[in-house]
């Protein structure tokens, strides 16, 4: 009995072993580590898209309510009274004067509502800018890290004081494509930095809870060739973009000699490319900065469509006295509106004429509209 017993343990263990080894011919899928892993990684993709928490609807009542403060509108002038005298009987009579009808403030912005979890304008963003190759170019390179974060930090509280309602988010605003005065290999005066000089800046950014935006000075070349070669980045669901017309030399002149031009075409291109990398990969609302202060800079900018993807700011990029800048923000910010604005202040640049000091946020929140990103070079 018992030697019946030994013989059948040996033929079902003869059997399992058999049977282990043709699978293992037959389905070698099911014993390659390589494989399983990347079906692990794949299911748990797809677990991560299918659960992945949604975020809150949009309040619109909130977006409105923001967006109408920003605006910050002159109120309405109230009725005045005159007292008119009879001539014959010296009857007085007071006679109500209404105002004469204002004209129609092109402030809030008539667009579509942004997609749940968009940054403006329940945010203020306070951006510092450069590129870490260049002391001259910005803070962002001007200084070392610790020395720039501590004065970043001092401009964010200034903002959080004078503007209690509106929390602040700090940013690093990265000149990524740099305008050159020579032509360089392929004549487009243009220079792209390495990966390796983003990725600094992403880690920088993570230190202080920040967001990035990558900046693009074409020069000879376009955005439709420059914005793909940084994609990975966009992906990312703490990038966003600047582009600069200044620099984006469509007359064919070299950078630095003119002032270059974008039209609405190109700005809608960059905001259809970004909301196409926002649906595809479900991330929040991208913001796209447009740096002006000329009119020629941006052309056609009533043809310039937000998205529900893409955030808009058209930042006042002029330097100079306080009054100049009024002017310019004026003239090309408040009478051509897009969606939300920018005001940019130049810690050298804005103070070289005798008797002048950087505005402050103070100043700033006295416009119409009030900007909701700043930056600082």
């Amino acid at each position: 009995m018992k030697r019946a017993l030994k013989s059948s343990h040996f033929l079902f263990f003869i059997s399992l072993l058999l049977l282990l080894l043709a699978s293992f011919f037959l389905f070698p899928e099911f014993f390659s580590s390589r494989v399983s892993y990347v079906r692990s990684d794949e299911i748990n993709n797809s677990v991560k898209k299918i659960f992945k928490p949604a975020l809150p609807p949009l309040d619109t009542v909130a977006y409105d309510k923001k967006l109408n403060e920003l605006a910050n509108n002159p109120p309405p002038k109230a009725p005045t009274t005159k007292v008119i005298k009879d001539p014959k009987t010296g009857e007085e009579t007071t006679v109500v004067i209404e105002p004469k009808p204002a004209p129609a403030n092109p402030w809030p912005v008539k667009a579509v509502y942004p997609n749940p979890g968009a940054i403006l304008p329940f945010k203020r963003i306070v951006a510092y800018y450069g590129n870490l190759y260049s002391k001259q170019m910005g803070v962002l390179g001007q200084y070392g890290e610790e020395e720039m974060f501590t004065k970043l930090d001092a401009e964010v509280k200034k903002w959080e004081a004078a503007d209690p309602a509106t929390p602040v988010l700090p940013a690093l605003h990265y000149i990524t494509v740099v305008a050159q005065g020579s032509s360089g290999v392929d004549g487009e005066y243009r220079l792209r930095m390495p990966d390796s000089e983003v990725d600094k800046v992403l880690a920088m950014a993570e230190k202080i809870n920040g967001i990035v935006f990558l900046d693009f000075q074409v020069g000879f070349s376009t955005l439709e060739k420059e914005l793909p070669i940084y994609e990975k980045y966009f992906k990312l669901p703490n990038v966003h973009l600047g582009i600069d017309p200044e620099f984006s030399m469509k007359s064919g002149i070299r950078p630095g000699r003119v002032v270059g031009t974008f039209d609405a075409v190109d700005v809608n291109f960059a905001a259809d490319y970004l909301a196409k990398i926002v649906r595809v990969n479900n991330l929040t609302p991208k913001i796209l900065v447009v740096h002006r202060y000329t009119q020629k800079m941006v052309t056609n900018y009533q043809e310039i469509k937000p998205l529900p993807e893409v955030q808009i700011v058209m930042d006042m990029d002029g330097w100079g006295g306080a009054a100049k800048k009024l002017n310019t923000y004026q003239q090309f910010i408040y009478k051509e509106p897009v969606l939300f604005t920018g005001f940019k202040l130049f810690y050298k640049n804005d103070v070289l004429e005798p008797n002048t000091v950087l505005m402050t946020p103070a100043d700033l929140l006295k416009l119409n509209p009030q900007p909701i990103y700043i930056q600082y070079q």
